[in-house]
């Protein structure tokens, strides 16, 4: 029984010492253990098996980078520093969160690390990213078929593009440089510099709107690409890191929020986060089935003229066709915010 008791006694403290140091560890700042994350979604179906890898856990001062994983030859390393909460992983109890429902699904190429898309007159325009393997193209919906492509030099990572009126901007992720290209036929024709990192790429009607992976949006001059001003994406009072790519909807701006499957409405005047689209499950519903791994969703795409709103995800084989639904009256929303809507099945 003795024996017992001081066995009792000194397992009792070590766990009481392990404790200690999880809490000196987090005090003093010291690296903590790497999080465990799969390249690919969890919403695939099982027939493909994940491959895990480790991740630098970030710590409070820092954003992981979003340049995919080591497999896939662009290693995840700790990015800059950055002043705003970590808030992207959930919307504040009072912020309407909406469904989706899915309309068509078109073939995609499963190679394309998806860093920006645009429709624009009746055209598909995607830049990808990864080192040795960025590209501006133009694609068909229907198929998928890539119809014009133009690739950056192997030490620059693509990121995200716009179309604006007869010339395409795309940014890099590190290179602290964007490319100016024809729109007709991809000839570049001018580059710019930036001091922060390059994510996300859309045009508000005046200005160039970029996103850095932090909270903060730019506004670019559309013919000098310097800064002219910038905003702070809050859902309520927090703010929301990790955005990514962009997209005009109407008068809201889209926003992918990194590692998530969540797409933030927001008012670009204010920067407040008006609602969020929930897209869990729906790589889940891709009648193509994923030959390899993928990564995560990631590429907004709206058709002013007709409404439509397509989105898709890095290496994902399927671009969706989708509508966006409120969750709690079944309500179809064709056009941003207040418009027209109809009634339809909830998802």
């Amino acid at each position: 029984m003795q024996t017992r008791y001081h066995s009792r006694l000194i397992l009792g403290g070590l766990a009481v010492a392990a404790i200690a140091l999880v809490v000196m560890a987090a005090l003093t700042g010291s690296p903590r253990p790497p999080v465990r994350s799969t390249v690919q979604s969890p919403l695939l179906a099982p027939a493909v098996s994940p491959q895990v890898v480790d991740y630098p856990a970030p710590s409070p001062a820092t954003t992981l980078a979003h340049g995919g994983t080591p497999a896939l030859a662009a290693a995840v390393t700790l990015g800059a520093p950055s002043p705003y909460q970590d808030s992207a992983a959930g919307a504040s109890d009072t912020t309407p969160v909406y469904g989706f429902r899915v309309v068509a699904a078109y073939p995609h190429d499963p190679f394309a690390f998806t860093q920006g898309l645009q429709w624009v007159d009746g055209e598909l325009f995607e830049g990808t990213g990864l080192y040795g393997r960025s590209s501006l193209r133009r694609v068909d919906l229907e198929t998928g078929e890539v119809v014009q492509q133009i690739d950056l030099d192997a030490e620059f990572f693509g990121e995200g593009i716009v179309v604006v009126g007869d010339r395409i901007f795309q940014l890099t992720w590190r290179e602290n440089t964007g490319f100016i290209y024809d729109r007709a036929t991809f000839a570049r024709i001018g580059q710019f510099t930036y001091a922060t990192e390059g994510w996300g790429l859309t045009y508000d009607g005046e200005h160039l709107l970029m996103s850095d992976g932090s909270a903060v949006i730019y506004r670019l001059d559309l013919e000098t690409q310097s800064v002219v001003g910038s905003f702070v994406v809050r859902d309520g009072t927090t703010p929301v890191v990790r955005l990514n790519e962009l997209e005009m909807v109407g008068d809201e701006l889209f926003a992918n929020i990194w590692q998530t499957d969540r797409i933030a409405r927001i008012n670009p005047q204010t920067g407040q986060v008006m609602g969020w689209i929930d897209l869990s499950g729906l790589l889940a519903q891709s009648p193509i089935a994923p030959t390899g791994p993928v990564d995560v969703l990631n590429g907004i795409a709206y058709d002013a003229a007709t409404g439509r709103l397509w989105v898709t995800g890095k290496l994902w084989p399927v671009l969706f066709e989708i509508e966006i639904v409120e969750p709690s009256r079944g309500v179809r929303i064709w056009t941003p915010w207040l418009q027209a809507a109809t009634d339809c099945p909830l998802v």
